[in-house]
């Protein structure tokens, strides 16, 4: 069999693994590319995935980034099954239908201020509504543990990941010349103990792992100390009258703040009269989705429903659904928390709040996630002095709290613990769903602990897999990075600044509204000058 890497390679967004057979050509996952422009570029090129020739997906869970690019599949000719848990697929309607949504609001805006230059307006979005409605016939569900067969000599289990709700590790069964090979994809592992979830099913045997590596070269605060961190943030907020801003995925990574609010609530360390908005008309239908599945939460969120506390409720949350709504929490000034979609904070609403709280001082800025490469997230993590919002530059003086306890993801020794439970001794490991940093430093524990042989596959490379033996790279013609020439840019740079101060003596006749724009425009020079020096 052949397996081609068409995601998740030496980065965490775009999972998608196709895998051909004999009888069959199929994917795990589909996920949409997010992060830099560069790798949302490959958001745009359908010829890899053949979508007319894939017989059927199978999709670990509803993240985005894990699914967000089966909508573009229906729309370049994809029209078999599509393979999840029960809640997953109740999660990919609402959470595909908002995608579509966010695609067709950027394209729009993009072809605003396009028109506004003159320019022509040809910005179409990714996918459209119309588009994600037509995945929904297709999505067919599974339970945890049951075996299906979705095609001749390929048969497949789903198992709890602990992720999110629904989320599975997916074992594959493949039978081709009278044998039968193993394949384990472990979709994203679990954080153990975490609030809601089920602990993370562990697997025997496999004859090749599929392994994410999210958080492969660190490990997470502890989860008193993460609790301990957001009461912090809230205490500094509240006592300067300001926001705590949370950029939170709508679908667990908000429902776990929720129940983690309860938690601090309940203990005197959240002040009764600080409202808690949860501003994400996606993140309230996930939350009811949760409450619809009780049976996939822990047993600990169980005996608390039976009892009749709900822990995804609170007093003081107020649900914000409209736009109107929306607007008015950054028009009142008292202090509140606000949690908001994208966890990322490259899309939705909490761009808006980020831009008016970011600045302000005695504002609080917790991230609760990863944040990939690329991201405004990301970039705030990193230390970045200032963020680009809405075509405005606004300054980072808000405290801010990476809070990685939290993460639905399992941290380095975590994922080690749950490696364990294999007792396969020739198994091959391939490692996805991670930064390379992350990729190299587990493979070096893994083959340290395990004796396992470790690879780390590249985006687009292509292996043919056999039982007991080597997997063989397919050679892939490699795709030309072009070199771009620095030396002449810069050169033509140093002249045209020289250009300009010699004639700064001039400037000061000019009419005071043309000084303003050029200074304006000098400043804007300086911030780029600033960003390359980042990057560099």
């Amino acid at each position: 069999m052949k397996i081609k890497f068409l995601g998740a390679a030496r980065t965490v967004t775009g999972s998608c693994y196709v895998i051909e057979t004999d009888q069959a050509r199929f994917a795990v996952d589909c996920g949409m590319h997010q992060g830099s422009d560069a790798i949302e570029r490959r958001n745009l090129d359908v010829a890899p995935y053949d979508p007319a020739r894939i017989d059927f997906f199978i999709i670990t869970h509803a993240h985005i980034d894990h699914s967000g690019l089966l909508p573009r599949m229906a729309q370049q000719g994809f029209r078999g099954p599509i393979y999840a848990t029960e809640p997953t697929g109740d999660l990919l309607k609402i959470l595909l239908l908002d995608s579509a949504h966010i695609q067709e609001v950027e394209a729009a805006g993009k072809n605003k201020r396009l028109q506004r230059t003159g320019m022509k307006t040809d910005a179409v979005p990714l996918y459209t509504t119309k588009d994600a409605e037509a995945v929904m016939p297709f999505v067919k569900t599974r339970k945890y543990d049951e075996i299906f067969s979705p095609a001749p000599g390929i048969q497949v289990r789903f198992q709890d990941a602990g992720h999110i709700l629904g989320a599975a590790i997916v074992e594959l069964f493949i039978e081709e010349n009278g044998s039968t090979t193993k394949l384990v994809f472990s979709g994203d592992i679990g954080r153990p103990h975490q609030l809601l979830m089920k602990e993370p099913s562990p697997v025997r045997e496999a004859d090749f792992l599929f392994m994410e590596s999210t958080y492969g070269n660190r490990n997470h605060k502890g989860e008193q100390e993460s609790l301990d961190e957001l009461a912090s943030a809230i205490r500094y907020s509240y006592r300067n009258r300001e926001k705590v801003i949370i950029p939170a995925f709508a679908v667990e990574r908000t429902q776990e703040v929720l129940y983690s609010l309860h938690l601090l609530l309940r203990d005197g360390k959240l002040p009764k009269d600080m409202p808690v908005y949860l501003d994400s008309p996606l993140a309230i239908k996930a939350t009811e989705i949760f409450r619809r599945y009780h049976s996939y939460l822990d047993g600990e969120t169980q005996t608390l429903l039976k009892n009749g506390e709900d822990p995804l409720r609170l007093p003081n949350l107020k649900m914000s659904t409209t736009t109107a709504e929306s607007i008015r929490i950054n028009e009142t000034r008292e202090p509140a928390i606000v949690i908001s979609a994208s966890g990322m904070a490259n899309a939705g609403r909490i761009k808006h709040h980020l831009r008016h709280n970011l600045w302000r001082p005695g504002a609080s800025i917790v991230f609760v996630g990863f944040q990939a490469e690329g991201t405004p997230g990301r970039r705030i993590v990193d230390g970045a002095k200032k963020i680009r919002i809405f075509n405005e530059d606004i300054a980072v003086q808000a405290k801010v709290f990476t809070i990685n306890g939290f993460s639905a993801h399992a941290g380095q020794d975590q994922l080690l613990d749950w490696l364990k439970n294999f007792q396969s001794k020739a198994m091959q490991v391939f490692l996805v769903h991670g930064e390379f940093s992350a990729q190299e430093h587990l493979a070096t524990l893994i083959r340290e602990k395990f004796g396992l042989p470790v690879t780390i596959p590249e985006y687009l490379e292509e292996i043919r897999l056999k039982p007991g033996a080597q997997m063989e790279e397919i050679k892939q013609p490699k795709i030309a990075v072009p070199q771009v020439n620095l030396s002449p840019l810069l050169a033509d740079l140093k002249t045209k600044l020289d250009d300009v101060g010699g004639k700064m003596g001039k400037f000061q006749y000019l009419s005071a509204a043309q000084q303003a724009a050029i200074a304006d425009l000098l400043r804007q020079a300086a911030l780029n000058i600033d960003e390359i020096k980042n990057k560099s």
